[in-house]
């Protein structure tokens, strides 16, 4: 029998990390998922061990490479944002993979905006104030904090792109990387931002090539497409874009939920900056209208709490299905209760709904319905979100995507909190892997002039 040509796509969340093979039309046909141990950065912060992650990449095509069933065709990767490697002369990482939760000291946030007034950055690079969340600010903290790493940097990459720079040695910049939250980014002048030259960190970042790039590179005996690598939730969005027509918006779900429209014509307020609420670039380096919170990491921490106040295991939320009976008594207001999200900024959205509230799940008669009202409560918030990435877009059709299409009780609440919206399930539950494969596939036919 004839190896079936396939395309490899890894999908890097914080979370899992997962891998996939796709046919020559898009048809999952393997996956797998692994979940890497931890390591810590030199101050003791957690953060993803890149060793072993590139260790495992690099197992994995080479077990595809060595097998019989398969003709590999191109690789591609699709990463969480937010995060650079940085490589010295030698083309190894200079640090660790510092985690974006990682604290900046106050001290290089203060004389950072003393520098560069605040609100007019933010509006002028379309980021709220989120710290090492606007990875630009990392590299900013490098040359504060440590002066003698930061002169060592040839490159630094982010990190879609240095997972793509393992297999082809081409250092490079694409759009979704650079425009998600990073603070880099003039949405105006479609430039890097006057600062990042003023502080010569433009001098560290690569070319900027398309997301659509695709690299040649010798695997498995033969010349293989090697993507450059694509920001996660635009790679979601991808997937829709290159398949949908009309105007819509897509709630990508996991560990953060990203309300994005990628139909705005409108430029971003204080307000909507305030609320978290910021623009990403797409593929083709347009705005991207996003408004995110911390949706799944939420949910883990308070499922946590109601786990241990009704003595349940840590995945018996999975088996709860929407009761009738308990979400009507939501709707109605029949439940009084109140929620409160602990790891959610308090954002005016967030104080607008909750302030002064505080969540006592142990009030509840049973786990069931402390984890209805628990949902409940993030989907108010999802709904929030949906209304500050629709603006005024003429939107009436939503897709959902990622882990939270499966809940049966968010996905029955927002129905019934915005009715006026043609909903759609994914089809597509691979989200971002997806759209890094549709992409690797429009950079060869762009190649071979298709």
């Amino acid at each position: 029998m004839m190896p079936l040509p396939v395309i490899a796509i890894f999908d890097i969340g914080k979370t899992n990390k997962k891998f996939f093979l796709f046919d020559e039309n898009m048809n999952e046909i393997k996956q797998e998922y692994n979940k890497i141990p931890l390591t810590q950065d030199e101050d003791g912060f957690e953060c993803d061990n890149l060793e072993v992650l590139a260790t495992w990449i690099k197992s994995t095509i080479d077990s595809i490479c060595q097998s019989p069933d398969y003709k590999l065709l191109g690789v591609n990767f699709s990463t969480y944002g937010a995060s650079f490697v940085h490589l010295g002369e030698d083309g190894k990482p200079l640090t660790p993979l510092y985690n974006y939760l990682k604290e900046i000291p106050q001290e290089i946030i203060e004389e950072f905006y003393r520098k560069y007034p605040e609100e007019t950055n933010n509006l002028e690079t379309a980021s709220p104030s989120l710290g090492m969340l606007n990875s630009g600010l990392q590299l900013y903290w490098l040359k504060k904090a440590k002066p003698e790493v930061f002169k060592k940097i040839k490159h630094s990459l982010h990190f879609p792109q240095y997972l793509s720079y393992l297999f082809t040695g081409k250092a490079v910049s694409e759009p979704t990387s650079i425009g998600c939250h990073t603070r880099l980014w003039d949405f105006a002048k479609k430039d890097y931002h006057q600062w990042v030259k003023d502080e010569g960190i433009d001098k560290i970042l690569p070319e900027i090539v398309p997301t659509t790039q695709i690299f040649k590179s010798q695997l498995c005996d033969r010349e293989v497409n090697i993507g450059v690598g694509i920001h996660d939730s635009s790679s979601a969005l991808a997937s829709y874009l290159v398949r949908v027509n009309e105007p819509f918006l897509l709630i990508s779900t996991g560990t953060w939920s990203i309300a994005l429209n990628p139909f705005t014509e409108e430029n971003l307020t204080l307000d909507e900056l305030r609320n978290d609420c910021l623009n990403f670039l797409s593929i083709e380096g347009n705005p991207v209208k996003a408004s995110r919170f911390f949706l799944g990491y939420e949910l883990n921490y308070q499922k946590a709490r109601i786990n241990k106040i009704f003595n349940k295991p840590d995945q018996y939320y999975k088996s709860i299905k929407a009761n009738p009976e308990i979400l009507e008594k939501i709707k109605s207001g029949s439940i009084k209760s109140t929620f409160y999200p602990e790891h959610i900024a308090p954002i005016p959205m967030v104080e607008d709904l909750f302030k002064g509230n505080e969540w006592k799940p142990e009030e509840f008669e049973n786990y069931d319905e402390a984890y209805h009202h628990l949902i409940w409560g993030l989907t108010l918030l999802q709904v929030e979100s949906v209304k500050l990435a629709k603006g005024n877009s003429n939107i009436k059709k939503i897709f959902v995507d990622g882990g939270f299409v499966h809940n049966e009780i968010f996905m029955d609440l927002l129905h019934f909190y915005l009715p006026d919206f043609e909903w759609v399930f994914s089809d597509f539950p691979l989200g971002s892997a997806y759209g890094a494969a549709l992409v690797l596939e429009q950079g060869e036919k762009k190649r071979v002039g298709i």
